[in-house]
Order: C-alpha cells, then structure tokens, then sequence
C-alpha cells in the first residue's frame, strides 16, 4: 500500500540539500509567509523529506496527541471518533499544502483516495455486521441467551466457567467487544454486591473475548481489517478459512489465566432467579442468515475473486427480504400480555412496532466507524509522508518479523489495537501467512494485558461501577503476559508450515 501512495518517490533526487533539520519557531513561520523554492524543494512527491520538515513533525505530533486522547475516553467521556477525525484532517490539509507548494497535488489525491476506497469496503462491510447484530438484538436473541445461562442454578466455579467459554465462542461471530457486554451484564447481574467474584469474572470475560476474537475474521475490528485487505503473503494469499489456524493458539491464551484464576473464586453456589425470556418471532432465522450472508462473502472472495464486501452487502438483501416478510405478517402485541405467554398464541405476537430494518442501520455505532475513518486516513498521511516506512525498516528488517509482531501486540495493550493494526497494513512488510496471524493474534490478545487495552475492557469497566477497575486487573497481568507468551509459542510450533 505504501508503496502505492508513494510511487513517485522511485523519481525523485537523493540529495542532501534537500534535507534541513527540525526548525525552530522562528524558521516555522519565515516558512510560513514565504512560498520559496526551498520550500518545494522540501517536499518531492510528496516523499520521505516532509518527515524532516516542521510539517511531517507537525503531523506526527497531531496524531500522537489524538491516540493519547482517545485513551483517556473513559476519563475524558470524550467520544473517540473525535479527535481521530480531527486529526486525519489536519494531516492532509497539512499533506496538500505542500503538494501545492511543489506542484505534486495529483500524487497526493491518488494516495488519499486510495484510502479512502479501503476505508469504504470496510465500512460497509462492519456496517452489515453491525445492522445483523442489532436485528438480532431487537429478537431478544441475546438476552435470551443470557437468562439460559443465569437459571442454570451454577456454582461460582460453574458460573465463571460457563461465561468465559460462551464470551469465546460468541466472539467469532459477535465481536468481542459486544460479547464482552452481554455475558459482562449477567455476572453484574446475578450477585451485584460481590466485588470479588465480579471482579475475577470481568478479568475472565476480557480475556475470553480477546482470545475468541483473534481466530474469526468476524472476531474483532483488526482481524477484520486484516481479512479485508485481501493480503498477498510470501506464501499465498492469507483467506478467510487461514485465520482459523489460531483456534488452538488463541483456546491456549484464554485456558492458561482461566485455569489459575478459578482458585481465586469464591465458594459455595448461587441461586439467581432471572425472569424467563422468550425470543421475538423471526429471531432463529436471522441468525441463520446472518451466516449466510458470512458464507456469501466468503464465497465472493474465495471463489469469484470479488471483494468480500460486495458478498456481505448481497448478504444484507436477506435480511431486507425477511424484514419485510415479518413487516407485512406483524402482529402487535396487546398490552398486558407477555414474551412467555406468547407461545400459547395461534399467531406469533411482534412487539408493538414492527420489525424496521433502517432502525437497526440506524443504531449501528457510528462512533466506532468513524473512529476507524480517522484512524485509517491519518495512518495513510503519515505512511505517506514516510515515519511508516521508517518504522517498517527498524522493526521488521532489523528486529526481525517475529520479535517486531510480538512487540506490536505488547504495544496494542497501551494503545487502541485498531491504530496499531492500521500501522502494520500501512507498513505492508513482506511477511509470512505465520507472521501475518502472528501480528493478527498478538495485536487481538495483546490488549487482554491491561484494562485499557481493548474496547471489552474499558466498556466493562464502564459498565461494572467501579467493582472491575484497572487495578483489579492490573494483578492478574503477569499471568496474562504468561498465556500471551505461552499462546505465541504454540503458534509457531503448531502452525510451523505457514512461516
């Protein structure tokens, strides 16, 4: 990709002259009200000098500035899409400007429009993922779900067990970060004044949601992204069915903290009483084609050589097709009568409204999309100005492509795993289909390492009122890094033939 939005660097003069130190104050705004030819010299084609000039600097400083904000959202209540878009903006005013200054406007547009064509698939791709799990929200599928599990009549064992193996196995379909919520709500649920038991059983979701997340494609945002890109590794093409080589990898970094943690528990068994819920008419068969819409897009991609979105989006119709069937059946149901007596109907009672399928597009998190907009075009300004390339000649040439994919998921547990994700496509280094799911998984389970290292995370804490803190978790970390270790290295051992 880089390469791509920097072809015409290939042409442009290697001279020292044309590289100057950081400026001072002073020299940023003689810069400023003059528009000499020193200036055009600065930037040719838009190349590897601006990361010496007070603009590239600028532009680095801008977006360090937005990540660091962004990871204070749980302080700030500050939404993150915010600063990012901000940011991205800034940086290509920044990028244009001195593509005007030197006559290189067209090399700039090319290179933002390229972004912006690989933010588009993925934004309509995350869009049809989103608008499916909404649809089955509005069933009540997943609450549903969590009152099955809260009427089992567990033990704390039992109940820590059940919830961390139901995260990791909805997560590759779910997302972790919506996984994470759903079974997180049930452990706050069932004993609220337990801060030990909530405490241990917020740990377990996290890592379990992360881990699940980092074997599907489906699984998390980066694993996502990752598939998307269609990426041509030095051993054939990394497709949907590669990702699946994680499984035992990613079971091995959820088991190890899950096994040490239970003998933290608290004894005795619980007796919760949930009310009993009853799925809305419709909800079995939008999870099933919800997987056909999944098997359409896999189908496009592997078999048709077409993009996956345009398989997701063709996946949508479905659910259009079926939303309209439940629109023109709807039957409201009368007041007074509820989910558990529906059963007893001739005809299937709808809530009162029937089923819309633009309200659930129009409940999607927009926050998150545009979060990942201003991510992936500040990410391609600043890949575009050169630090990406950089960054790709210490890591991954000299450290090497494994210890530089082990330290970027050690990185991930600092900052938000979609920018660090982003960096490494932005990067593109000629990898290994092994390393490419290397960086996929340490980048997914990398975030388990600390509260904040991952949206399931910070949503928990958010969600669980000061009972599930950064400091909680902070505890369990060393046996966390232990499973991250333990995980990598069965990676490389088990899937040997992919490096």
């Amino acid at each position: 990709m880089i390469s791509a939005m920097m072809s015409a660097d290939s042409q442009a003069p290697s001279n020292h002259m044309y590289r100057v130190k950081p400026p001072t104050f002073l020299t940023f705004f003689t810069l400023l009200l003059t528009s000499s030819s020193a200036i055009c010299a600065e930037i040719i084609s838009g190349g590897t000098a601006m990361a010496t000039h007070w603009s590239g600097i600028t532009a680095l400083v801008i977006f360090i500035v937005a990540i660091v904000i962004v990871s204070f959202e749980e302080l700030t209540h500050l939404r993150k899409s915010k600063p990012v878009l901000l940011s991205a903006g800034i940086i290509w005013a920044l990028i244009g400007w001195m593509a005007i200054q030197t006559g290189t406007t067209q090399s700039a547009e090319q290179a933002v429009r390229l972004s912006l064509l690989h933010y588009a698939e993925l934004m309509l791709l995350i869009l049809v993922v989103m608008t499916y799990i909404n649809a089955m929200g509005e069933r009540k599928v997943f609450i549903a779900l969590r009152t099955w599990l809260c009427n089992r009549g567990l033990s704390y064992r039992g109940l820590f067990w059940s919830t961390g193996i139901t995260t990791f196995l909805l997560s590759p379909f779910l997302d972790n970060l919506s996984s994470a919520l759903l079974v997180g709500a049930l452990i706050l649920v069932i004993e609220p004044d337990n801060r030990r038991f909530i405490s241990i059983g917020c740990v377990n979701v996290v890592i379990a949601a992360n881990a699940g997340g980092a074997f599907s494609p489906f699984g998390d945002i980066t694993t996502l992204i990752v598939w998307q890109q269609n990426i041509e590794t030095t051993n054939g093409t990394l497709g949907f069915w590669s990702f699946f080589s994680l499984l035992i990898p990613s079971l091995v970094n959820y088991l190890i903290p899950a096994c040490i943690m239970q003998f933290a528990l608290p004894k005795g068994e619980l007796q919760p009483s949930c009310d009993q819920v009853v799925m809305r008419r419709g909800a079995r068969r939008i999870i099933l084609l919800f997987l056909c819409a999944i098997a359409t897009a896999v189908i496009f991609r592997g078999l048709l050589h077409l993009p996956a979105v345009i398989g997701m989006l063709t996946g949508l119709s479905y659910l259009q097709f079926f939303g309209y069937y439940l629109k023109k059946t709807h039957r409201p149901q009368e007041q007074g009568i509820e989910d558990t007596e529906q059963l007893a109907l001739p005809i299937p009672m709808d809530s009162k409204n029937p089923f819309d399928i633009f309200v659930r597009v129009a409940r999607i998190e927009w926050d998150t999309l545009f979060f990942i907009y201003g991510v992936a075009l500040s990410v391609a300004g600043l890949g575009y100005i050169g630090y990406l390339a950089t960054a790709s000649d210490l890591m991954y040439n000299q450290w090497g492509p494994t210890t530089a994919n082990i330290s970027v998921g050690l990185v991930s547990a600092v900052l938000e795993n979609v920018p660090v994700m982003y960096g490494v496509l932005e990067m593109m280094p000629a990898m290994s289909q092994g390393q490419w799911l290397l960086v996929t998984m340490s980048v997914g389970t990398g975030g388990s390492l600390l509260a904040i290292g991952s949206a399931a995370g910070v949503a928990l804490m958010g969600q669980s009122k000061g009972q599930y803190t950064f400091f909680s978790h902070l505890k369990w970390s060393p046996v966390i890094l232990l499973a991250y270790m333990a995980s990598i290295l069965t990676h490389l051992w088990l899937n040997a033939s992919l490096f």
